[in-house]
């Protein structure tokens, strides 16, 4: 597997090569895609390439997963992605990186709480760990059960998930197919506890309003 992803590879523009070139760390690719707004996918669900978020300059936290992996390999580093598996909820998936032997996270979503953890996690299950207690559905229940990975995208052709312009659902295949490890027994999940009003409340912080439903 190739260390750096060169533009003739990947089949980007000068133009979208420079965009992620110039995402030397992990704080600045975080932060680039924060500043975008939510993929509210107002015409249905969407999973759209690289090429394609870059163009329309919205993301969910799979496509902005692709984005940082992608930023990441421009710069020498692993594309890696993350994936984190509920029940009774949405799934999350996020890319991540090592410092000093210790994993971090990029991530993008709308709620407050599930977003970038620093390189301080000894191994993947404390990186997913962290995401747990804030792992929340509608019903106030800690929903988050298991993970898998890394998945590395250097495994798939670039043309599946950086430039195409349909949808890159196979990326989604190719991780809900990998082997998730739990990570609580169904023992510790009888004795968790709903989220109390606090956290509700703290819970409806939102970076972005979605659309208002016609």
């Amino acid at each position: 597997m190739k260390r750096y992803a060169r533009r003739e590879d990947l089949g980007l523009t000068k133009g979208e090569f420079a965009t992620l070139k110039r995402l030397s760390s992990p704080q600045k690719i975080q932060d680039f895609l924060s500043a975008w707004p939510q993929n509210f996918e107002p015409g249905g669900q969407t999973c759209l390439s690289v090429r394609e978020v870059l163009r329309q300059r919205r993301a969910h936290c799979i496509e902005a997963a692709m984005v940082a992996a992608l930023a990441l390999w421009v710069q020498g580093e692993p594309p890696l992605l993350l994936d984190l598996k509920a029940s009774r909820d949405y799934d999350h998936v996020v890319a991540v990186f090592r410092r000093g032997g210790h994993w971090g996270a990029i991530s993008k979503t709308n709620p407050s709480v599930l977003r970038y953890r620093d390189p301080v996690y000894r191994t993947l299950r404390e990186l997913a760990m962290s995401y747990f207690h804030e792992y929340a559905n509608k019903r106030h229940q800690k929903t988050l059960r298991s993970w898998a990975g890394p998945f590395d995208l250097r495994r798939m052709d670039p043309k599946l998930w950086v430039t195409n312009e349909k949808s890159c659902w196979e990326v989604g295949y190719r991780l809900d197919a990998l082997r998730h490890w739990p990570l609580v027994t169904k023992r510790q999940t009888k004795l968790l506890r709903l989220r109390d009003h606090v956290e509700r409340k703290a819970g409806k912080v939102r970076q972005h309003k979605p659309p208002r439903a016609r």
